[in-house]
């Protein structure tokens, strides 16, 4: 079996790597790949086509910029895959890069094609399916609730498990390193998280700052936590150096001293995403807050079809996660949020184990659940 993946970014590589264990475990080594990776994908035997990061373009203005070379870069995967004729072309999310090139493999052959990771459609711009759905044959998704919306459209969508699950969990030890080495005893700790681009941060740290300032006049003893990215660290080490309280900026690449950070914290105020499904993985109670420019605010307000942005509310069908959106994201509401659940020991506790657990938290792994979907939507396409 030849197949060809996909993947643009670091999550999707994780994910790409994961699929390839699993199909050479159910295949017996019976596989081959070819395609776009990343170094984990590469470790599991790809060789990538081009460097992943050429087509890791996020935002309007980016796309916008290097329109000509991402086209030339579809044309040029596309007739690759064709070339190849593998029994399918399994691309994992960064949808303005994937579907395209789905467009084109479509228009020049019958190759079988799937997506891994669904596109929110069931927050906004539903018509997003019905459109996928003219060239792509099966959805492997990360979310239960996602399958329903996929298949409406006329695609075969399978839920396979999201991949915060499999991720390690700080252990005890861990955690008290991580406060002898922060020098923090046995004080309160908030984490705190303004986001992982260069805009989020620039928007949200200034407003988390005076949230905190809230907080610390209430409540003096409590340490924050800030776990930074490398591409934003001194953005953000500049942003906290004017918040009131004591603030420790870690690295978040150092994925030990991240996890041991979202495991000692006793509450959370994070930027909306898939972090909230990180700080349920660690038990870590949450209130989500996140703003955007006026007119983003505008046409986003107008177009969402859910009430809450959470994924642990949407996962766990529960309201338990205070959230504060757009013309809600005021410091004053979200520090009253916040010292709440200081106060509140087990808050949200049973909605982020119910989360856990239908995200396949003790079921099959994810890698191997999406090899299995795989290959079984491909014996049924045989047939």
């Amino acid at each position: 079996m030849r197949l060809f993946l996909l993947a643009g970014e670091p999550s999707a590589d994780r994910l790409g790597a994961a699929l390839m264990r699993g199909l050479r475990e159910l295949t017996d080594d019976q596989v081959s790949f070819a395609g776009v990776g990343g170094p984990l994908m590469e470790a599991e035997g790809l060789e990538s086509l081009f460097p992943m990061d050429e087509i890791s373009i996020m935002g309007i203005t980016e796309i916008l910029s290097q329109w000509g070379a991402l086209m030339r870069r579809i044309d040029e995967t596309a007739q690759a895959v064709v070339d190849m004729q593998p029994d399918a072309l399994i691309t994992i999310d960064l949808p303005e890069f994937s579907l395209r090139l789905a467009k084109k493999v479509k228009a020049m052959s019958a190759i079988r094609c799937v997506h891994y990771v669904a596109p929110t459609v069931w927050a906004w711009r539903p018509g997003r399916a019905e459109k996928m759905a003219r060239h792509i044959d099966q959805v492997l998704a990360l979310l239960p609730f996602e399958p329903p919306y996929m298949e409406a459209a006329g695609m075969r969508c399978d839920f396979v498990g999201h991949p915060v699950v499999t991720e390690p969990v700080a252990s005890e030890a861990e955690v008290q390193n991580l406060r002898a080495s922060l020098g923090v005893g046995a004080a309160p700790l908030a984490l705190v998280l303004p986001g992982s681009r260069r805009g989020e941060v620039g928007r949200l740290a200034p407003i988390f700052g005076e949230v905190l300032g809230k907080v610390h006049a209430a409540r003096p003893d409590i340490e924050v936590l800030v776990p930074a990215a490398p591409a934003v660290r001194e953005l953000v080490a500049e942003a906290v150096s004017h918040w009131p309280s004591p603030v420790h900026v870690i690295d978040s690449a150092q994925l030990e001293q991240k996890r041991a950070a979202f495991r000692a914290a006793d509450f959370a105020l994070a930027a909306s995403g898939t972090v909230s499904l990180e700080l349920a993985a660690s038990s870590t109670p949450m209130v989500i807050a996140y703003d955007m420019n006026w007119l983003s605010r505008q046409i986003i307000g107008r177009m969402l079809r859910v009430d809450t942005v959470t994924l642990v509310n949407l996962v766990s069908e529960r309201r338990d996660v205070p959230e504060f959106i757009g013309a809600h994201c005021k410091p004053e509401l979200i520090a009253q949020a916040l010292l709440a659940l200081a106060d509140q020991d087990g808050a949200q506790a049973d909605a982020m184990d119910l989360t856990m657990e239908r995200l396949g938290r003790g079921a099959e792994a994810p890698g191997r659940r999406a090899a299995r979907a795989v290959l079984d939507g491909l014996s049924h396409h045989a047939h």
